[in-house]
Formats: C-alpha cells, sequence, structure tokens
C-alpha cells in the first residue's frame, strides 16, 4: 500500500490573501500567481532536531552513532532568526523523541513567537505527560504520532494501555490541533494493525473520509499508512544512480549541533554542508556540495553516495 501523507493540510490552512476586484479572470490569475510567488518560502518545511536522544530503540529506526546532544534554549533561540525566512512550517524531527526535551515548551512558545507553524513526530509514550502543554501551544499546528513505534520495541507498558493513551489525546486534540496517527509499517511489523485499527474505530467512530492525502477519522484527526522503508546507510549496497529526492528543494534538516544537512533521513550527519551557529544559511546553500546535490536531482541524478544508498529515495527514482 502506497504512502498516504498530509503535509499539504499546512498549505490548506495558510492565512488568505487579500481580498480584491478584478476586472477579468486572467487579471485574477495573475494577481493570485503574484500572491504566491510574494508569500512563498523557499523551503515546505526546515527539520530540526532540538534533541538526538530517544527513549525508546525502534527496530524501523537506525539510530544515530553521533554523540548525544539536546539544544540549549539559547541555541534554539539563535537558530529561529536564521531559519525562518526560509521556511513557515519547523518540524521538531530528525532523530530523538522531540517529547523527551525538558524546554519543549519554551521551545514551542518561541517557534510561535517567531511566526512559525510546528510540526512534531512523536512514538505516543509521553503524550499523557506533555498533553497540557502540547494542546495549549499557539504555535502547534500538527502532532504525527507514530503508532507502529509500540510494536517495533520490547515495552514495559501493555499494548492497550499505550494505545488508550495515544487515542486520548486525539480525542483531547479534535478541532483544536491537526493530529495524524502514523501506520508506516506496511510490509514490516504490522501484525497488531487489525488491533490498532479497531481502537481506531472505537475512540472515532465511522463514518470516515478517504481524501487524496489522508483518511480524516474526526476533526482534524487523520490516519495515514506508509511502506517501511529502508534508510540510507553509507555501509549498504550501491544503488542506481538514478533518483529523486526532495532534499534541498522542498526541506532541509538542521542536527541538534548545528549542522545543516540536505534531507530528514540524514541521521548521521553524512552530508553536512555547514553549521548554522558559525555560518548563515545563505552560505550553506550555495556551498559547491549543495549546489551539486540539488543540481544532481534536478535532472534524477544522485550525486552522493549516500543518496545512490536510499530506500525512500528511490521511489521518486
Amino acid at each position: 500500500m502506497g504512502i498516504f501523507s498530509c503535509e499539504n493540510l499546512e498549505a490548506a490552512s495558510a492565512p488568505a490573501g487579500e481580498i480584491l476586484t478584478f476586472s477579468g479572470t486572467g487579471d485574477m490569475i495573475i494577481l493570485l500567481l503574484r500572491n504566491y510567488e510574494d508569500n512563498m518560502k523557499r523551503f515546505h518545511k526546515i527539520y530540526l532536531e532540538i534533541s538526538n536522544i530517544c527513549n525508546l530503540n525502534c527496530n524501523f529506526c537506525p539510530g544515530t552513532k553521533r554523540e548525544k546532544r539536546s539544544l540549549s534554549l539559547e541555541e534554539f533561540a539563535s537558530l529561529l532568526p536564521k531559519l525562518r525566512p526560509y521556511s513557515d512550517y519547523l518540524y521538531f524531527h530528525l532523530m530523538g523523541e522531540p517529547l523527551c526535551h525538558p524546554r519543549l515548551a519554551e521551545f514551542l512558545a518561541l517557534a510561535g513567537q517567531a511566526g512559525f507553524r510546528v510540526i512534531l513526530t512523536t512514538n505516543g509514550t509521553l503524550l499523557q505527560y506533555r498533553q497540557e502543554i502540547l494542546l495549549n501551544a499557539p504555535g502547534l499546528h500538527k502532532i504525527n504520532v507514530s503508532l507502529h513505534a509500540f510494536e517495533a520495541n520490547d515495552l514495559a507498558i501493555p499494548f492497550q494501555d499505550y494505545l488508550d493513551r495515544c487515542l486520548a489525546f486525539g480525542q483531547a486534540a479534535q478541532g483544536n490541533k491537526l493530529v495524524v496517527y502514523r501506520l508506516w509499517n506496511q510490509g514490516g511489523a504490522e501484525q497488531r494493525n487489525g488491533e490498532i485499527m479497531s481502537a481506531l474505530k472505537a475512540a472515532f467512530p465511522e463514518p470516515w473520509q478517504e481524501q487524496r492525502r489522508g483518511i480524516r477519522i474526526g476533526d482534524k484527526i487523520f490516519l495515514e499508512y506508509g511502506d517501511k522503508f529502508d534508510w540510507p546507510d553509507l555501509e549498504a549496497p550501491e544503488g542506481s544512480c538514478r533518483v529523486f529526492c526532495y532534499g534541498l528543494r522542498d526541506q532541509i534538516g538542521v542536527l541538534a549541533n548545528g549542522t545543516v544537512v540536505p534531507c530528514c533521513l540524514d541521521h548521521d550527519g553524512d552530508l553536512a554542508l555547514g553549521n548554522l551557529f558559525h555560518e548563515d544559511l545563505e552560505t550553506i546553500l550555495n556551498t559547491p556540495r549543495a549546489k551539486a546535490i540539488y543540481n544532481g536531482f534536478s535532472d534524477r541524478y544522485a550525486a552522493e553516495p549516500l543518496c545512490r544508498k536510499c530506500g525512500y529515495a528511490r521511489r521518486f527514482g
């Protein structure tokens, strides 16, 4: 089964432009295009790893060989003005569990004050402890909950308790925050998906509405499926050079030590382009390595060995 994604829900909920009168349809189209271009940022989203520390060890996640590190409040605040001109959407995601960070509430407040819409991805284990913070953060736009995380671990808590807590959060968030329950385990550890689906239907009664990029199961509550994929790994067998990736085109990532990488799957920082603590982003994006990666993907060619060993990128080859 292919991936359903709710990424474009952000664009659909963007602030409306100025309402004007037009002398004809052509004038309307031109003005709408100009308005879109004026308000368009370079990247649809920026992934910011507030910590690479996680409370689980999922078998589908490669983890990282990097030193364990979390952003300080001062470091986080210093990055916001450097990133804000480039995107409206800031994802607390790469490696690590963002709900583990002790300064999460302050991070959400600062990002919201900077004008970001924040999206975070969580394994769901700490939702009940962070629920008040999340639901009361004006800048928090969406929470992705990876329900496939339980089966990928040997957790001490009973499965039903884990599931009940995750679904209780969605029920509390209905109509307030976007919540996306993920089952990105098709072709992997998916034996408990039937139980998960039964619990979802009990918590969010049908009818559900299947949409182009997700299944709407409640007010601002969605379910999305995805296939298990192979993460990029320099030690993996060489793949085809003919791939495409949205790295440096739709997204970039910033690791917890300030390193800028092309995409959210560079878990070890193998494609380091520069460091945002010491350089500005425009300089980093114009380095020879960054340009070679971007131009290569424009021709559906992977300039870097890591990209040729990425199971996700091969989907777009």
